[in-house]
């Protein structure tokens, strides 16, 4: 087919004036627009389309429509010699328009490409614009969008990635931290101007060696995928911050770019990535595959709704004309049908393949695994990542609930998944605050979870105490209450049940006493994080003593309230931190490959790997552990219990080391066990154990070096943690 088509050529520059515009029938797969040196592929499914047209835009923005009229197995597509990377295009998707029965076919709505690698311009409509009335039928709003929506962009998929190799750090050496590309780097001073906010930005080398000073081995972004701002957001001033509005699967947002190009913004994140990699850390990606941005039955048609509304959406079995929603956000994408799939598992090899990544964390999993109603953990998804040679080879974390009903799924994914544990963070804070009957859960959540994981291993557990949504650590212990009213919602958004408690002043203070106390639970809560047995996950900024002043929800405040306040770090928690992470990578007895048995291992009771004892040194019984207010305990951790090999075969031993909890109101005197009390051998006069950590002194580090003797007693102060060390010579 030949279409001439001048203005576009004489504008765009893509070919001469008046050259003819060819269009060959190209092919069905890939689908998306790829660019192969010489012109440009594309291919769009649709199981109901009647007519499908390609729409290019010029410089000017003036449309050139061109039908495809190739179709294979419902894939529409073409290939278009000359368009280049560049190029701006949509869709427009002719077929029924019967919303009562989930058809939205709408040709006045210009589309992105589902498959979109790169996005240009922005939604600035009114949403009446775009979307229609399901209680008033005769508004239907035909009037043509293409002015103020966004257009997908032809990219060139070439990149030089010089020799770059994932860092493939081992499951139990990681430690991840979760931050924001804009949020991190916003404030600070040693990252230029005009790359604050980018991930130009975020591949500086001072946020680079931050990261590399501080210890962590992963770097997990909030999404990048395009996503948009919603309309009830933009008219109170306010931005979509967090990003969990995914419309482009497959495109890294085009706002964290400092490319003056849209193009450019892929380039810049694989660049991001190979800098990371050079350092040894890995980049995992927050995604979206739940639901997108197009919301419920009152939303914009923005791209899937108005190329198959059925086939992309999980729609109310007797009322088609509405959606259902696992998610909170209006929308549930439909993993029940093939191409839905597709599109995330093709979405998934992009990003590993072409973009380099080397995990995903799943936002709202549970709905990915809803086949019909109920969350069924060998669902169709799970099945597919199980088997595919690229993605089952990444990291894998789960958010394990949604919002629908038996979301809440800790526990239950398969073995190849992680997940974040939302009841380590719960008996962590509910320990620490003073809460009764945690002791015994507590124990537990200290050694990796085994009643949720028995199956996998300690790290499958990603051991977290905050995270992006809630309280900030510094927060979490200066507030009882939520405090949202920024987000205009009058205080209604967020959790109400933060399990956090304020020391005794709520907010701001100038009381001494209790900003020691809150700085001493930080350190407790940082203590117990970075050497508990799983993943542990640090939410950005907690190192730093960042605070969002009390709100809980910062998902639309993409300002100082969210942002980094680099000025004001605090950096004596930072260098804690810092020492937490480096006596926990340099001694694997806190980050053992399998779990720990708890009793005698073999016919050598001498290589007991843990025992529990009480503050006087006794080994625990179930009466201790059933105590109501049980506040206090003792954890050996024996080195030489480590009969596991490491990945060369080589028998592993450490040193051994004692952790004092005390989440008491009152200081408690700890005594030292004998090794014959532990393990039933004879004592040694070596057995001598050093201080390293005591959360109650100022930057958690004994300034002076204490050493303690076997049956020798402790002070442990009130609600702090002493952790000593006995070296593997002794």
């Amino acid at each position: 087919m030949t279409l001439m088509t001048s203005g576009l050529s004489d504008k765009s520059g893509l070919r001469a004036p008046g050259e003819p515009l060819l269009v060959w029938p190209g092919k069905a797969y890939p689908l998306g627009a790829t660019f192969d040196g010489n012109g440009t592929n594309f291919a769009l499914h649709s199981d109901v389309a009647e007519k499908v047209e390609l729409c290019l835009f010029d410089k000017e923005g003036d449309e050139t429509r061109i039908p495809l009229t190739e179709v294979d197995a419902n894939i529409w597509h073409g290939f278009i010699p000359g368009i280049t990377p560049g190029q701006r295009y949509g869709y427009r998707v002719h077929g029924p328009w019967d919303p009562e029965n989930g058809l939205r076919c709408d040709a006045s709505k210009l589309l992105v490409d589902p498959y979109g690698k790169a996005f240009d311009g922005e939604f600035d409509g009114d949403s009446s614009l775009f979307s229609y009335d399901i209680n008033n039928p005769e508004q239907r709003n035909q009037e043509d969008s293409a002015a103020h929506t966004m257009r997908s962009v032809v990219i060139n998929p070439y990149f030089d990635w010089s020799n770059d190799r994932r860092p493939r750090i081992e499951a139990n050496k990681t430690v991840i931290y979760e931050t924001h590309v804009k949020g991190l780097t916003m404030t600070h001073p040693d990252v230029p101007d005009h790359l604050r906010g980018t991930y130009a930005g975020l591949a500086h080398h001072s946020i680079i060696d931050y990261f590399t000073e501080l210890g962590v081995t992963a770097v997990e972004l909030m999404p990048v995928h395009q996503f948009v701002h919603d309309d009830r957001l933009r008219e109170l001033g306010l931005k979509n911050y967090w990003g969990y509005n995914t419309l482009g699967f497959f495109a890294p947002h085009r706002d964290y770019a400092a490319s003056q190009s849209a193009e450019g913004a892929v380039a810049e994140f694989k660049q991001m990535v190979r800098s990371y990699h050079d350092a040894g850390i890995e980049i995992i990606l927050d995604v979206v595959y739940n639901h997108t941005a197009e919301g419920n039955h009152m939303g914009p048609t923005l791209s899937f709704r108005g190329i198959d509304n059925a086939a992309y959406y999980r729609l109310v079995d007797k009322d088609a004309a509405h959606y259902m929603d696992y998610t909170g956000t209006g929308n549930s994408l439909n993993v029940r049908h093939p191409h839905t799939l597709q599109l995330i598992m093709d979405s998934l090899r992009y990003w590993v393949e072409e973009m380099h990544v080397d995990g995903f964390r799943f936002d709202l999993a549970s709905t990915l695994a809803r086949e019909f109603h109920d969350v069924d953990r060998l669902s169709a998804f799970f099945d597919l990542v199980q088997q595919d040679p690229t993605v089952s080879q990444v990291k894998l974390i789960a958010e394990p609930w949604d919002v629908g009903e038996g979301g809440y799924q800790v526990g239950n994914f398969p073995d190849l998944w992680n997940e974040w544990n939302g009841k380590y963070r719960d008996t962590v804070r509910d320990f620490w605050r003073g809460e009764p009957s945690t002791l015994g859960e507590f124990a537990s959540r200290l050694t990796g979870s085994s009643d949720l994981y028995a199956g996998r291993r300690p790290a499958a557990s990603i051991n977290f105490i905050t995270a992006h949504d809630g309280f900030t650590l510094t927060d979490l212990v200066s507030y009882n209450e939520k405090h949202n009213e920024a987000n205009g919602e009058d205080n209604r958004d967020g959790e109400s049940h933060n399990r956090s408690w304020n020391c005794g002043v709520e907010g701001d203070t100038d009381d001494e006493d209790v900003l020691r106390l809150r700085a001493q639970q930080r350190r407790n809560f940082l203590t117990t994080l970075l050497l508990s047995q799983g993943t542990p996950m640090i939410s950005h900024g907690d190192e730093l003593g960042r605070t969002q002043h009390g709100n809980n929800n910062v998902y639309c405040q993409d300002n100082e309230i969210s942002w980094i306040d680099w000025e004001n770090a605090d950096e004596d928690l930072q260098a804690f931190t810092r020492r937490l992470i480096e006596l926990r990578q340099n001694h694997p007895v806190f980050r053992r490959r399998r779990f720990l048995a708890g009793g005698p291992l073999g016919e050598d009771v001498a290589k007991r790997d843990i025992a529990w004892l009480t503050h006087d040194a006794k080994l625990m019984t179930d009466e201790d552990w059933n105590f109501d207010f049980g506040r206090s305990l003792m954890v050996h951790l024996n080195g030489q219990g480590i009969v596991e090999p490491d990945l060369h075969g080589r028998p592993i031993e450490d040193d051994s080391f004692i952790l004092c909890f005390n989440a008491y109101h009152e200081a408690l005197t700890f005594t030292m066990p004998r090794r014959h009390n532990v393990m039933h051998v004879e004592p040694s006069e070596e057995d001598s154990w050093t201080v390293v950590i005591d959360t109650s002194v100022p930057k958690g580090v004994p300034e002076e070096r204490r050493e303690l003797a076997p049956g020798e007693e402790i002070e442990v102060p009130a609600r702090s943690v002493i952790v000593m060390q006995r070296p593997l010579s002794d």
